[in-house]
């Protein structure tokens, strides 16, 4: 029983070398080399919204296909279209971090839509931490000079931005005048990135949740800035498609009516010169306390946004609501979110049961509010049950931590 458990595991891993090679380039296929350039390049850019590894392997059939299509390297950073979203990185439990010697340099990624395992080797890890994740690409610090490094994991592309230390400074307050390690852990804590790229040039929004500001910074710029303007403290934001997105309630109390806040990117200077500071964070939807009540979540599910929350006082009831529907002023809670289960935390995120048999669809699991037990809410009956059996009751720790959305 133990073999075949272990001969499944391997078969599910594989290299992002292996998968690039997969199968041998060749010229021999008579049936692919008659496709015409347009329409090649139209099925390459439909396998590509689908998954970026299946536009690898779609490039390796043969030479044709390979030359008539955009090589991804070079290109993984500054082409939003390369960017490797559904994909999130793994730890490997037991005390094993990306970087640890035993694991000689390999990091297991996570299809939330496929379920299938990617293991690559990134030596990058033995001198980065990594800070957060955004559409796949991998956020790190570099521990020497503390850059900051955006990844590509499967085409090893690399974007620097400025030292994070340039905001030692810039903190707020009394916090200047903080010990230096209670400074990073200010600026670093719970932090949720955006990245947007325009003309190969990265930019990268930063909200640290200590912090209630946004740091901003470019590729070619030399430090990170701090915006004049505060962001609203609430549970964690989310990053979308190069925006932020912030959901604040107007008073303590969880009967009030609650927002949701976006945030944009910095512009380029009307002469070409630098990058404006980024907008102040506009409204864009209001949740009056009889619709949802706070604490209120963003979540990505099929590139939509959800808003999760509940829909009474006793939090017995879990209502979610898309962001665009809120955002028309249109009340109209989603009844299905087909094989899809959400993970509502301080990173949220949503899964496929298809792809993981022990999930079940349509359902919501995280910790309750008023309980904090860990719970899962069916959303077509109503009903409450728990996630995990009584041996994970105790010491819960999810290893999915980087993800791509």
């Amino acid at each position: 029983m133990t073999s075949c458990t272990r001969k499944r595991r391997r078969s599910t891993v594989a290299t992002s070398d292996a998968a690039s090679a997969m199968p041998a380039p060749s010229s021999l296929s008579p049936w692919a080399s008659i496709l015409p350039g347009d329409l090649l390049r139209l099925i390459a850019g439909l396998v590509l919204e689908g998954d970026f590894l299946d536009y690898v392997r779609f490039r390796a059939v043969c030479t044709g296909w390979r030359s008539g299509t955009l090589c991804p390297r070079g290109r993984g950073v500054t082409d939003l279209r390369f960017h490797p979203r559904r994909w999130m990185m793994l730890t490997e439990g037991h005390g094993l971090y990306p970087g640890y010697g035993k694991l000689d340099g390999y990091v297991r990624f996570f299809n939330l839509y496929t379920g299938t395992f990617v293991r690559v080797k990134l030596p990058l890890f033995r001198n980065h931490c990594a800070l957060d994740s955004v559409d796949g690409l991998l956020l790190l610090q570099r521990d020497e000079d503390t850059v900051i490094c955006v990844l590509h994991p499967f085409t090893r592309d690399i974007g620097e931005l400025p030292p994070l230390s340039t905001l030692l400074t810039q903190l707020d307050g009394d916090r200047n005048e903080e010990p230096e390690c209670e400074k990073w852990f200010f600026i670093r804590y719970n932090i949720c990135a955006s990245v947007s790229c325009n003309a190969g040039i990265t930019s990268v929004m930063l909200a640290s949740h200590y912090q209630c500001r946004v740091a901003f910074a470019t590729s070619q710029d030399r430090h990170w800035t701090v915006t004049s303007w505060k962001v609203p403290r609430s549970v964690r934001p989310l990053s979308f498609r190069g925006k932020l997105y912030v959901v604040h309630n107007q008073t303590p109390a969880i009967d009030a009516t609650s927002t949701v806040l976006q945030i944009d990117h910095p512009l380029q200077d009307q002469i070409g010169l630098g990058y404006r500071e980024p907008s102040a964070p506009k409204l864009i939807a209001t949740c009056p306390p009889d619709i949802l009540r706070y604490p209120l979540y963003l979540v990505e599910c099929d590139s939509e946004i959800f808003v999760v929350g509940h829909s009474d006082s006793s939090f017995s009831h879990i209502s979610v609501y898309k962001l665009a529907d809120l955002m028309l002023g249109r009340f109209i809670p989603i009844t299905s979110i087909g094989d899809r289960a959400l993970f509502i935390e301080e990173r949220s995120l949503s899964v496929s049961s298809k792809s993981l048999p022990t999930i079940m669809a349509e359902t919501v699991v995280y910790t309750h509010p008023r309980t904090h037990d860990f719970a899962q809410f069916q959303l077509r009956t109503g009903i409450w049950s728990r996630p995990i059996d009584e041996l994970g009751l105790d010491g819960f720790a999810p290893d999915l931590i980087y993800s791509s959305r």
